[in-house]
Order: C-alpha cells, then structure tokens, then sequence
C-alpha cells in the first residue's frame, strides 16, 4: 500500500514540476558543455567524472522534493482525521443515566396474608411465619388442636392455634429440607450478630388505650403485694378426692373473682359496643381463661403456693383438695411457665383483654367487628413489651402462646367441672355454672337430677352488677 502510494505521490509531483525539471536540467546540459569546451583535450576523465556527479546531483534533489511533499501529504491527512474524530466526539451526546430499578414487591404472605418480607423455605412468606415454620422444625414441636383442626389462619388469627398455623405453612408448600439446609449453612458460617435494640414508640391514641386497660385490670384485680395473706391447715398434708370445706370457700371466692372479670370486661373500650349476645359469648368462652390467668400470676414458687384475691393462700395439696383435682399440676406447672415471662400489671391486662376479646370464638354474630376490637389490643402489647424489654423481641410471642396454653387448660377445666358435680353434695353455684355452661360440659345434667331448663343470665346482671349495653 505505501509503495502505491508513493507512485501516485511521484506521478503527481511530477506532472506539476515539468517545467521546474526542464529548467534543472538544460542548466547542468549548458555547465558540462561549457567544462567540456574548456578543457576538451586535457580532461576526458574528469569529464565523464563531472557528468555523473551533475547527474547524480539531479536525481538527489527529484527524491528529496518527492519525500517533502509526501510528508505534507500525509501530516494534512492526520490533521484531517483528527478534525474528523474532534467533530465526532463533540457531536456525541453523552446518555442519561437510566433510572433505578422500582423496589420489589412480593405477593402476600401465603399462609397469613400479612405482608411477605420474601421467599423463605419455598414460599412468600412474613418474617411471622418465616420464624414460626423454622422453629417448629428444628425442634420437632408437637401442636394440638383445641377445634376442629381446621381454624382459619390470618394476621390476625395466626397466633391461636399453631398446630393449624403449621398445617397451612405445609399445604402452601413450605419445605422442611430448606430449613436444614438452612440450619447447616448457619453452622458452616458462624457469624456474631449485634443486636441492635429497636425504638417502639406508642401512638398516642395506643397509649390511650393501654392506660384504660392497665387502670382496668388493677381495679378489680388487685396485685400480690396488696393482699394480706392468711393460710389454712385444712387437708394441708394430704390429697383427697375433694374437701368440702375448702371447696365452698374456693366457690365463693370464685364467684366474687367472676363478677370482677364481668367489670373488666364492661370498662374495656369498645366491648360495649358489641351486641348483647356477642358480649356474653365472649365472656362464657374466655372467662375462665382470665380465671386462670389472674390466679397463675399470684403464684410463689419458693413456698409453691397460689393467693387469692382476699388474701387466701393454698399449697398444692389444698388446691387439689379444693376442687382442682387432676387440673392441679397442669394449672402450676402454666403458673412456673409465667415467671421467666416477668409479666407487669399492665401486660397482665393486655392479655387478659386479648383473651376475652377474640373473633375465632363460637356462635358469634359479628366476628369481624370483634376482631377490629383485637387489634389495636395485640399491637399495643407488642409495643409495650419491646419497649419494655428492648433487647429481647421474642417476649412478645411468648406471651401470645400463653393464649393457647390458657385455652388447653380451661377446656380441661370444663371437663372437670362435669365430674365435681357428681362429687359435691349440692347444685353448681350459679355464676360457676354459668360459666362453663356449654352443650358439651352439662349435656348429661339430667342425669344428676338437675333440672335442664337453662340457668337465667345471672353472670351479665349479677350481685352490683349493671346490665350491659
């Protein structure tokens, strides 16, 4: 390519030198002429010797005007393809940076609809359940459940009855080998977490709600420290199948607690406003409930003791002895389960409300509505508690378990209460009765020669009690 190049270079350059050539060289043709007629007879040698320099000089000076001009040529050429690319560059408009990619949006949690922090173990899922599925199988949980193995499972209903709550994390397709995998790879890369305590403020409209609840529950149940106790020494030592004594002291303090949960009820806000019926479903079904809740918080492991609430105070043997029976244990060993939980007044409440106001409960007429009422009450307790403790998050659904456990107990409370009534001499005491009053617990009534005519409401317009509405 270059040598092509230098052609066409010479052959231009000499078509536009001719006359500057022809001029060269009849100069040098006139100088040898001239040399040759001076010394034409002396100087043949030199002669010839001349003329090849004169044309050697020639061809020299035709080379370096030919390398000039292609020099010329080609830095012309490199200055326009550099203008070229200059021009080029300036007309490049530089692109704008394209926009952020929009944030992630998973679809709801599959097993309880909340809002799905991603996909864990398969599915979408919320952190909730998330913790809940990795916790049930890493130690092999064994849940129960209290209905019909088929209760409903949402945000709000997820926490009452974690045998269905797991069923549902299996159907929507949750694996078990994730979270081994999930639990080996956590071993294989050891990591320190800093936790860091998160700030749990209350609206004020929850700080409201928590000081009613709180005033509530104190009034009309008073704490362990206010009460003076007294003991007794009847069957203190020894079980038997049920001490009448005991038992109609139990009974008559057991009536007085169930008209202060009927005034807890009335002072919680919003209960009111629920139907007539609603509010005495709601009451027959979680009454016991808070009974058990209210007497496990009195407990005093050192002596292994339970108060009551004028001051009575009963061993292990005595509440046997009192009526308890078989529910004994279970009841204490609920009460033991408390104490690392280090519930105040308030979380006190708070459960005790959460328990009573409750949309899974049978035969309701506005469940939703009750559930509404639910809420705030759950969200209000979590934030208590985190701001309470806010280095251990997990107090919070410990506390909701309790639930559970609370509702296990009262169903095998109902159970015996079918068979005290074949071992005390008289009827039930009528607010006791009322209480557990349900189509199971007192089907068999006439067989004991009780009448099977329902018992008037006496528990919603008791001794002091107003009726509701």
């Amino acid at each position: 390519m270059c040598r092509g190049a230098i052609r066409i270079y010479c052959d231009i350059w000499a078509g536009n030198q001719s006359t500057g050539s022809s001029s060269s060289s009849s100069s040098s043709s006139s100088s040898c002429s001239s040399s040759s007629s001076s010394n034409s007879s002396s100087r043949n040698s030199s002669n010839s010797s001349s003329s090849s320099s004169n044309s050697s000089s020639c061809s020299s000076g035709k080379f370096t005007k030919t390398s000039s001009i292609l020099s010329n040529v080609f830095v012309t050429k490199i200055k326009l393809s550099t203008s070229t690319q200059s021009t080029s560059s300036e007309e490049m408009v530089p692109s704008s940076p394209s926009p952020p990619p929009p944030p992630r949006v998973y679809k709801p949690c599959f097993v309880c609809q909340d809002k799905s922090s991603g996909y864990h173990y398969g599915v979408s899922s919320c952190e909730g359940c998330k913790g809940f599925f990795r916790r049930s199988i890493q130690k092999n949980m064994v849940y129960t459940c209290h209905r019909d193995k088929n209760c409903q499972i949402n945000k709000v209903t997820r926490n009452r009855c974690q045998y269905c709550r797991l069923q549902k994390c299996f159907e929507v397709g949750m694996s078990k080998e994730a979270v081994r995998n999930d639990r080996n790879k956590k071993k294989k890369e050891v990591k320190e977490e800093v936790v860091v305590p998160e700030s749990y403020e209350l609206s004020g409209e929850l700080e409201e709600l928590v000081n009613k609840v709180s005033k509530a529950h104190k009034e009309t149940f008073p704490s362990l420290c206010q009460l003076g106790k007294y003991t007794t020494n009847s069957s203190a030592d020894q079980r038997v199948q049920l001490d009448l004594g005991l038992w109609d002291k139990f009974s008559e303090l057991s009536t007085k607690c169930i008209i202060k949960i009927v005034e807890f009820a009335k002072r919680l806000p919003g209960f009111t406003t629920l139907t007539i019926a609603d509010q005495i479903t709601l009451l027959k079904s979680a009454c016991l409930d808070i009974l058990m809740l209210r007497i496990c918080t009195r407990y005093t492991p050192e002596q292994d003791t339970m108060t009551f609430s004028d001051g009575l105070t009963l061993n292990r043997t005595q509440m046997h002895n009192a009526g308890f029976g078989p529910l004994t244990d279970l009841v204490f060993a609920f009460a033991g389960q408390l104490l690392p939980l280090e519930m105040d007044d308030t979380e006190t409440g708070l459960l005790s409300a959460i328990c009573l106001i409750c949309g899974d409960r049978q035969d309701l007429e506005e469940p939703q509505k009750v559930d509404r009422l639910q809420e705030p009450l759950l969200e209000a307790l979590k934030i208590y508690t985190r701001r309470r403790r806010p280095n251990k998050p997990h107090m919070f659904p410990r506390m909701l378990m309790k639930v559970t456990d609370l509702r296990g107990i009262s169903t095998k409370g109902a159970e015996r209460a079918i068979t005290l009534k074949t071992e005390i001499p008289g009827p039930m005491p009528p607010l006791i009765r009322e209480m557990l009053e349900n189509p199971e617990a007192f089907e068999d009534s006439s067989d004991s020669g009780e009448s099977s005519t329902p018992t008037p409401p006496v528990l919603w317009c008791g001794p002091g009690l107003a009726p509701f509405g």
